[in-house]
């Protein structure tokens, strides 16, 4: 019975590979829907069980059941939050991925499969500018990348200025700054310096004025740049953060989750001057640069300030720092120890396609953003542009609406299947946003999507 586990069973392959052949042949892929919680229990209730189930019969209930209780983040009718849409070969290798147990864990170990992730890290250094000593790893989102690279700028202020254990320490943010660096600062025992921002950007000028005003500015010790917010896909005054940061020694933080991919957009590259002055820098492929979940590239300009925080100690994990075994270890490079080869996906889908690929895919989802603007202003007079787009999310409003029409406009949407587009805040207000990602969304599909709200 135990040894059962680990035999190859071709009936169960064949079910699981006929099944990934259908899925990955989806054209387009469908929406689906919210899950109900009564049905889903009732599907599930009994299932683990002693004896076990035939492959069959769970794999039915896998995809009659649960798979349509979960909105297709990968459907190009998916314009809420930031979608994904990996490439058929990012999720092809995904598999292998998991069919070989890699692991990521270090050089050791996992050689080959870091090797290929540096390769990435490195090409993504290269479009930011860094120096060819950056280095880093992949974690699973930006919100674990966020909360390693902030760790390490809290030490090395720590180490660097002879702070005591219990002194004060600030890190400067704006009210645009994504909620995983305040969740991060909560957890790391930081205070923020809240940073007005003009137009919802934050600009070196309002850095250098915040730190003059303030009655204690030798407690702050970084600031957080936003490369491309989630609301409204805004690109901070990278080049301006980064010259306040060097004359007042702080870490200089860019958190490029989510926009960080318009460092392969020609047409936008100039938004990002500046970040090549970072301390450290995240992106998420999985958003993008269509990666599968969970893929978020954590780059650091001095590594070696994260191996001095991050390395773990351990007697049965010192065979991993011998002078034989010298080799890039990512656990050294964040909060983890145990990971799997994350960026294996990713690099094999940049290898099959070739970087132009990718360039032309990242500015398809700008050329929406800036043809529906474009749209509205000419064909909708009832919709208005909030704000002219900068990277592939649009915000705009519809005239009259109050915000129970918008919530209610959004459910019918997605209960038949045109779209699933969900409200947002801007300055008190609810109104509208589109996140353009997949290069599959169409103009067409975009009308049928106004037309909803004439």
């Amino acid at each position: 019975m135990t040894q059962s586990m680990h035999r190859y069973d071709a009936r169960t392959v064949d079910l699981v590979f006929d099944y990934m052949r259908e899925r990955l042949q989806y054209d387009p892929v469908p929406l689906d829907h919210p899950g109900d919680g009564e049905r889903l229990s009732g599907a599930l209730d009994g299932l683990l069980n002693a004896v076990g189930n035939d492959p069959a019969d769970v794999l039915k209930l896998y995809d009659h059941e649960l798979s349509r209780a979960v909105i297709s983040a990968d459907s190009p009718r998916y314009l809420s939050f930031i979608p994904c849409a990996p490439t058929k070969a990012a999720l092809l290798f995904d598999m292998v991925v998991s069919c070989a147990s890699l692991q990521g864990i270090s050089w050791l170990e996992a050689a080959g499969a870091i090797a290929a992730e540096n390769q990435v890290l490195r090409l993504i250094s290269d479009r930011a500018g860094l120096p060819d000593t950056a280095g880093g790893c992949f974690v699973s989102g930006g919100s674990a990348g966020n909360l390693s690279a902030l760790v390490v700028a809290r030490d090395t202020a720590r180490h660097r200025r002879g702070l005591a254990p219990g002194a004060r320490l600030r890190i400067a943010v704006s009210d645009q700054t994504h909620s995983s660096v305040t969740n991060t600062l909560n957890i790391i025992g930081v205070d923020k310096l809240l940073v007005p921002t003009t137009g919802h950007r934050l600009t070196g000028a309002a850095l250098r004025a915040a730190l003059e005003a303030d009655g204690d500015p030798g407690s702050v010790i970084g600031v957080v740049g936003t490369a491309g917010t989630t609301n409204a896909g805004i690109v901070d005054d990278l080049a301006g953060l980064a010259e306040v940061a060097r004359a007042h020694d702080l870490w200089f933080h860019v958190d490029g989750a989510y926009g960080g991919a318009g460092l392969f957009a020609p047409s936008v590259r100039a938004k990002y001057d500046g970040i090549e002055h970072a301390d450290s820098f995240v992106v998420d492929p999985h958003k993008w640069l269509f990666a599968p979940f969970d893929c978020a590239a954590l780059i650091y300009r001095r590594p070696w300030l994260a191996k001095g925080v991050h390395t773990q100690d351990a007697s049965y994990l010192d065979v991993l720092h011998t002078d034989d075994n010298d080799g890039w270890n990512p656990t050294d490079y964040a909060y983890h120890l145990t990971r799997r080869a994350r960026g294996l996906p990713l690099w094999f889908s940049l290898a099959v396609h070739g970087t132009d690929a990718y360039s032309a895919a990242v500015e398809a989802g700008i050329a929406l953003a800036a043809d529906t603007a474009a749209l509205i202003r000419a064909e909708y007079p009832e919709l208005e542009v909030v704000r002219d787009p900068e990277l592939s999310c649009l915000v705009y409003r519809r005239r009259g609406w109050a915000a129970q029409d918008y919530y209610a406009w959004s459910q019918r949407l997605l209960a038949e299947q045109t779209g699933f587009v969900t409200p947002t805040g801007w300055e008190g207000e609810v109104v509208a946003r589109f996140a353009f990602l997949h290069p599959g969304t169409t103009m067409d599909m975009v009308r049928e999507i106004l037309d909803t709200m004439r």
